[in-house]
């Protein structure tokens, strides 16, 4: 009988599309991880919380995966850190569905510190391990909230110490990130493991920029810049909007005509106009300049659709103010284009300064902006920080990171068969 494998993903959907509500990176890491393990013989259940009360209680679109949708809650969105008090009926849910399918599970492997509250409390009637990754970490989340509305949940930091001291062992993506944990918490650095993120290199793979224009509908001569991610403050996007400001600014008006940024994520409710407004730079551009198209919000996008945005665009940029990793980094080279990053969290491991990109300091368009018209303005740069990317990127397959998780359930005597 291969291992069986409860993976808990409590308050975003690994099926959700990328940049919408409360979805990211660990949306793709729990899809993608479930998806190798079940290449390999695993047997994986992912539970997540029910948003939408026409989802199917079961989705089988990760191959070989189940994703089972649990009432906690009303079944709509809820901001994240106004879950807690849902959790205990999300438990009673996992517990009741395990118990309807006479199933049992080897391991329980959670993601974010609301799924680490839930493995604690399965662990204490299943007595079977518990492997953790946090993401992001609240002490640090809080360490760069600008405002008291971007403050985490006020449980959070407590929370995620009961899980360093309860968790067989946790899974940090780079070295910084696992440093944060000893700096900012009491835990066992025995129990932390660093593991990177990966990448699909089937799916995010070099195209022909003019293909992908072209899929794209883009018009001839338009120069793309790409911001992919949540429209959330700690992402940075008001400091790149300020930088697209400076970098008009920089460039003959001719030249500028040609520059969009697009903004993959957010919805209707994300208040984009609001955002736009708050930077009277952007009003004075459009205005002088004339650049009503100068930054587009695209939306929501499918995993399938970002290959030819990353390909169409010139560079990627992520101007962070925190990232314990920074996948949409890791996919925007694996298409051969150069990242611009906030010099901060993962993305200080995962972008190779001058080689496969830029990093600056986070919070400062004028270096940023300095950074985008270099690139922009040097084809050759351009190009060789491109076919850099993508080599850089292959080491980070996703089938490596499988192994390597693999051989951390090892480690806790949970094994395929």
């Amino acid at each position: 009988m291969a291992g069986r494998i409860a993976m808990l993903s409590v308050h975003t959907s690994p099926l959700a599309a990328l940049g919408g509500k409360e979805t990211g990176g660990m949306n793709v890491y729990v899809r993608e991880l479930s998806r190798q393990l079940c290449k390999r013989g695993w047997q994986v259940d992912c539970f997540t919380r029910l948003q939408d009360p026409s989802q199917p209680r079961i989705e089988l679109r990760i191959p070989g995966c189940r994703v089972i949708h649990i009432p906690a809650g009303p079944a709509e969105h809820i901001d994240r850190r106004k879950l807690f008090p849902f959790l205990p009926e999300f438990v009673q849910g996992v517990r009741d569905f395990a118990a309807s399918e006479g199933v049992s599970y080897d391991l329980l492997h959670s993601h974010y510190w609301l799924s680490g509250w839930v493995a604690r409390e399965l662990q204490r009637e299943w007595q079977v391990p518990v492997v953790h990754m946090f993401h992001t970490l609240g002490r640090m989340k809080d360490l760069v909230a600008d405002k008291p509305s971007d403050r985490e949940a006020s449980n959070r930091a407590e929370v995620e110490q009961e899980i360093m001291d309860f968790a067989d062992r946790i899974v940090a993506a780079t070295p910084l990130d696992r440093q944060q944990m000893l700096d900012l918490y009491q835990v066992d650095e025995a129990k932390i493991v660093v593991i990177p993120c990966g990448v699909d290199l089937e799916l995010f793979r070099p195209i022909d920029p003019q293909v992908a224009r072209r899929e794209l509908g883009l018009p001839d001569g338009q120069r793309l810049l790409l911001f992919v991610g949540r429209l959330d403050p700690v992402k940075g996007l008001n400091v790149l909007l300020e930088a697209m400001c400076e970098l008009t600014r920089r460039m003959k008006p001719c030249r500028a005509q040609d520059l969009c940024l697009a903004v993959i994520g957010g919805d209707k409710e994300s208040h984009l106009e609001a955002l736009m407004n708050d930077l009277e730079c952007l009003q004075d551009i459009r205005h002088r300049l004339g650049l009503e198209d100068l930054v587009v919000f695209v939306g929501s996008r499918s995993q399938e659709v970002l290959p030819y945005y990353y390909s169409a665009a010139e560079i990627c940029v992520m101007p962070s103010l925190y990232e314990s990793f920074g996948m949409v980094a890791l996919e925007a080279m694996a298409c051969g284009t150069p990242v611009i990053a906030s010099r901060v969290g993962g993305l200080t491991f995962t972008v190779r300064d001058g080689e496969t990109g830029f990093l600056v300091p986070e919070k400062d368009p004028k270096a940023l902006a300095e950074k985008l018209y270099l690139v922009l303005t040097n084809d050759c740069l351009r190009r060789r920080l491109g076919h850099r990317a993508v080599e850089v990127a292959r080491g980070y397959d996703w089938s490596i990171v499988a192994d390597d998780i693999e051989a951390l359930y090892a480690e806790l005597g949970v094994y395929r068969t």
